[in-house]
């Protein structure tokens, strides 16, 4: 009896990435001999507070942009849930924000809570590959408009949205008060270029975890000179008082020399994903005809790495499950809850059928995904859908 198991290919990296050998190292000190609190003014506190601020800088020369600027929270749900709940809270004036229909759920359910609690929220739609118009955001806005917040990066399909012209927009609409721009950068922070000096956002969210650093730690850029977040987690003051807790100095430290590896190896990595990406997107398109790509077919407005089709009749997490079994790990855009398949929200806003909302898989490469990776994908994907589709109805039409 045969009891080898399938060499196993992760292409799930827009879900969580592993942790860069050199971040590992960077972190143990801290984690070991270097325990002290920051907070504390004995030599243990000094060394690890001479740490924190080290590591707040490096992050800012990754970002071009003020130590002064960088609050470190927990991950990205939490800088999001800061720059939604925290500026809306700290504004006197104005009950109206402005987003998008395809924003991850950290921003989502924010907004929904502001919703309840008397915000008016304008929630913009987007064209069937995933963009939404400088022009939509411009003719949303209020004379109480005070925050717009948009993706940068869609974490399903990957549509890049034009921050820059979105924000010299905002900067330059003469009708209404400043109007204020978040803007979730979780898939792109690490992959793509980013120069705070210049991009014309005033807060900007991150986490470790998906450039190859470790869980539990993110931040949220603020530039100088917009409204602080009104504290969320209030208690001992720390990160200027805007999101109190003592600090996971290893984590951070594991966040700056996460940033600093990607800046270094961003002129290697992006080819090579987007190499892969193109290869990937072409072969699953010659294997399995019936897959439908979302998002945008030029690449230069997809995030790198990642690949997000619909699979017509047959239901993603189904898809997932069979992959898994062939060890190929990636992910699906739905959600299950109470045995309840559910289409995927963002795919049903390109225009799509629940049919096709429910049949997505999204496959998202890495650092270390290969060629080889690709080719056992596209080996044993049109087995599985077929499979799949005889069990069930077999495809129907969008």
């Amino acid at each position: 009896m045969n009891n080898t198991q399938p060499a196993r290919i992760y292409l799930d990296h827009a879900a969580t990435t592993p942790v860069d050998p050199a971040v590992l190292e960077a972190m143990l000190p801290f984690l070991q001999g270097q325990f002290g609190n920051p907070s504390s003014l004995h030599f243990w506190g000094r060394e690890a507070r001479k740490a924190l601020q080290q590591a707040r800088e490096s992050v800012s020369k990754a970002l071009t942009c003020q130590p002064s600027e960088i609050i470190f929270t927990s991950g990205a749900t939490e800088a999001n849930n800061l720059a939604l709940m925290g500026v809306t809270e700290a504004l006197a004036q104005g009950r109206h924000i402005i987003t998008t229909q395809i924003e991850h759920a950290a921003v989502q359910a924010p907004c929904h809570w502001l919703e309840a609690h008397g915000w008016d929220v304008t929630w913009l739609p987007v064209d069937a590959q995933g963009f939404v118009s400088v022009e939509s955001v411009i003719e949303a806005l209020r004379p109480e408009t005070v925050l717009v917040s948009i993706i940068h990066g869609n974490n399903e399909i990957g549509t890049l949205q034009d921050i820059q012209a979105i924000g010299a927009a905002l900067n330059a609409q003469p009708k209404f008060q400043k109007v204020l721009l978040h803007v979730d950068a979780v898939q792109t922070v690490g992959k793509l270029p980013l120069d705070l000096s210049t991009l014309p956002v005033d807060y900007l969210s991150l986490s470790g975890h998906k450039l190859y650093g470790p869980k539990g730690v993110g931040a949220l850029f603020v530039r100088d000179g917009a409204p602080l977040p009104a504290a969320q987690i209030r208690g001992g003051g720390q990160e200027g008082d805007v999101r109190s807790g003592t600090e996971n100095l290893a984590a951070i430290v594991g966040l700056a020399k996460a940033l600093e590896i990607t800046q270094a190896r961003m002129t290697d990595d992006l080819p090579h994903l987007r190499a892969l990406q193109k290869g990937l997107i072409e072969a699953i398109r010659t294997t399995v005809p019936e897959a439908m790509l979302n998002g945008p077919e030029d690449l230069h407005a997809r995030v790198p790495g990642n690949v997000h089709f619909s699979f017509p009749g047959v239901e993603g997490e189904a898809m997932v499950l069979h992959l898994d079994l062939k060890g190929i790990a990636v992910s699906s855009g739905s959600a299950c809850h109470s045995a309840v398949i559910e289409p995927s929200r963002i795919v049903k806003a390109l225009g799509k059928s629940d049919s096709l909302a429910k049949g997505t898989v999204r496959f998202s490469l890495g650092r270390g995904s290969a060629l080889q990776d690709i080719k056992r994908v596209v080996e044993i994907l049109p087995t599985v859908y077929q499979r799949l589709c005889r069990a069930g109805k077999g495809p129907t039409k969008a």
